[in-house]
């Protein structure tokens, strides 16, 4: 274990192992009699004692001993000198078998449950606790009783917190000190205690952090902390709402009547907020609409996560705007009020607490074609997006909704460590942590210096891809996510990227294919794309796409996809029209089932009342990843071909999970 070579025993030790094993069967067997008789005399208590004497991880006995010490305690009177020699046996006890095995789970837990009867001396604990933290500084199962024990007391977070700084200074690689030392000034910054204002702290962290990091390279204690430093840095507790569709001061064009391809409920059509973090309690009572538009009154907001979560980045809602009444108004201003009452909270409890107010113009247009119904080329029929279109300007969302009041701090902050790692070693740690904080930089930058700092963030993860082969696939998924930050950094060079599809009422495309990606980021920028080409990179799954509410049509062609459990995101496209996931790797290798309880989620009763699941049992349980994620989708083209899945038995099972499909593999259906 740990690296640890298995010992080899001698013969006598072996025997002498043999003989133990044989008395430690008699004591359990006598001591699970006196438990499954609720026999709590002296001397069946004195059993369990000589049971823990020899294994203290013997959980039955610690929980024997509680119930024997509420049976003595039942009968005695309110005398504190009988409630005081009780406890101070189990107190005994345990420390007894904590000399004996420092990390057993089950002493440090009867412990807390010894002190919670309001019994012990703090400053005996405390001074238990000294002892054996001298013996192994880094043990966190002392730290985290340490923690308990001080909760109890008056002693001052600022106390422990130099304590801390004493442990790391006796040993800088204790990472026990070091996580404990984040959770003390985690507390103190959240309160604002005297002397920890974040931006007079924080830099004062990274002055200690240095001397541990700089002292030895190797030792990743320090560099742990010193990535939660440069988390605090960047990050801000409060949630804060990162982009919306529509963006503020657009203008979006809706279909009059029932010619509606581009939103998948003919008459309305949705609304998306994206917040920096996941939150809680988006409703219509903490976000309002202004509108004249009909039947809006009371918005139902729902989260766009896994297993309906009431938690998530992105909420969505939709908007009708046709109703039965005759209307001569072709054009309806929208106001959206975000955080006008309480209620929206992060998962970490923090409330949303800058309150954001945006405004775009709806028109309703007679003169909107039906889209044809031919097949939905990925290689014409695009025209080139000006990069000065005011079209674009006002689709496009580039800055945060609500920008950091406290930012000043945090660039001067970064910005004298990014000079410090500039003068580091050049190493593997320096490259990655100069990375990781010019990412930081360009993400709180003007626009006008982002792009110098992605082009470096780019050519340091080359670098560390080359150097380190080992956390190559890490690498690259980084140079992934900073290039679509330096993608969607500007209209500029987002412009590039973007086109318009004639054959369907000039949808805005945006192709990113050929650009060897990894991972998919920067969702929050692309809530308006309704064409979208991922085509010939090296994507393995499509996590971060189910943000795009407006997506109708995806290529994910020529990738590295393995099941269609790792398309599970796109479940949430509701507007998803055609989807190619040709020339993939599909069907090569068996699901791996192994994070179920069972072999796969079909045990849940649900899909046999679907007709599929009725009448083709035995296909659906072969292809069940695959019938999960189709069944809620409303495809009309789909292209499975170049896939080891795509046989006539699979093309024959899509067919029947999906009834309105019109081309399969670039080939029409018979009607």
């Amino acid at each position: 274990m740990h690296g640890r070579p298995r010992k080899v025993y001698k013969p006598e030790e072996e025997a002498a192992s043999a003989a133990k094993a044989v008395k430690l069967r008699a004591l359990q067997s006598q001591f699970m009699s006196n438990h499954h008789n609720k026999i709590y005399t002296k001397e069946a208590v004195d059993l369990s004692t000589k049971l823990l004497e020899i294994n203290p991880e013997a959980y039955t006995a610690w929980n024997y001993r509680k119930l024997a010490v509420e049976d003595k305690l039942s009968r005695i009177e309110s005398d504190p000198d009988l409630v005081k020699t009780i406890l101070d046996e189990e107190l005994r006890v345990v420390e007894s078998a904590l000399r004996q095995n420092f990390k057993s789970y089950g002493a440090w837990h009867h412990r807390k449950w010894v002190l919670s009867k309001g019994h012990s001396s703090v400053g005996n604990e405390l001074r238990l606790l000294n002892e054996f933290q001298m013996l192994d500084a880094r043990n966190f199962h002392a730290w985290n009783y340490r923690r308990f024990v001080v909760e109890l007391t008056n002693r001052s977070e600022q106390d422990e917190l130099q304590y801390t700084e004493d442990m790391i200074g006796t040993n800088i690689s204790n990472y026990s000190a070091w996580h404990n030392r984040s959770v003390l000034l985690s507390s103190l910054l959240a309160r604002k205690a005297d002397g920890f204002l974040p931006n007079e702290k924080i830099p004062d962290e990274y002055e200690l952090v240095h001397q541990a990091i700089f002292t030895d390279e190797d030792d990743q204690g320090g560099w742990f902390y010193y990535l939660w430093l440069l988390d605090q840095t960047v990050n801000v507790e409060t949630p804060l709402l990162t982009s919306s569709w529509p963006s503020h001061d657009s203008c979006i064009n809706l279909p009059a009547g029932c010619l509606n391809d581009s939103f998948s409920e003919p008459g309305s059509f949705p609304l998306i907020l994206y917040f920096d973090q996941a939150v809680g309690g988006v409703s219509s009572s903490t976000v309002t609409i202004d509108t004249e538009l009909k039947g809006n009154e009371n918005l139902v907001w729902e989260p766009v996560s896994k297993k309906n979560y009431q938690v998530s980045c992105v909420w969505v809602a939709r908007l009708k705007y046709m109703s039965s009444e005759p209307c001569s108004r072709k054009e309806y201003k929208v106001t959206v009020r975000i955080g006008v009452s309480p209620g929206i909270v992060s998962s970490r409890g923090c409330n949303f607490s800058a309150p954001y107010e945006f405004i775009f113009t709806a028109h309703v247009h007679d003169t909107l074609e039906e889209s044809k119904e031919g097949i939905i080329s990925w290689t014409d029929g695009f025209g080139i997006w000006d990069a000065e279109s005011k079209d674009l300007n006002s689709l496009v969302s580039l800055d945060q909704s609500n920008a950091q009041t406290d930012s000043k701090w945090r660039q001067e902050a970064i910005a004298e460590e990014i000079d410090v790692f500039r003068a580091f070693p050049d190493s593997k740690i320096g490259k990655l942590t100069l990375a990781r904080l010019l990412m930081a930089k360009a993400m709180i930058s003007d626009e006008a210096v982002k792009g110098v700092h992605y082009n470096e963030i780019l050519q340091l993860y080359k670098d560390l891809m080359a150097l380190d082969s080992s956390h190559y696939e890490y690498y690259k998924d980084e140079h992934s996510v900073a290039l679509l930050r330096k993608v969607t950094s500007s209209t500029e060079d987002l412009s590039g990227h973007l086109f318009r599809y004639r054959n369907m009422n000039n949808f805005v495309c945006l192709r990113l294919n050929n650009l060897s990606l990894s991972r998919i980021a920067s969702v929050e920028k692309l809530l308006f794309v309704q064409m979208l080409d991922l085509s010939h990179n090296e994507l393995h799954s499509t996590e971060g796409l189910e943000a795009m509410q407006l997506l109708s049509c995806l290529n994910l062609s020529h990738n590295r996809i393995r099941s269609f459990s790792a398309l599970d995101s796109l479940r949430h496209l509701k507007q998803l029209r055609v989807l190619n996931v040709s020339h993939n790797h599909i069907g090569e290798h068996s699901v791996d089932t192994t994070r179920y309880l069972c072999s796969s989620p079909l045990s849940n009763s649900e899909w046999t009342q679907d007709e599929v699941g009725r009448q083709v049992p035995s296909v659906v349980t072969k292809y069940w990843d695959a019938y999960f994620m189709l069944r809620d989708l409303n495809l009309k083209q789909l292209d499975i071909s170049g896939n080891a899945i795509a046989g006539d038995e699979f093309r024959s099972f899509v067919l029947q999970v999906l009834p309105k499909l019109v081309w399969i593999d670039g080939k029409k259906l018979e009607s």
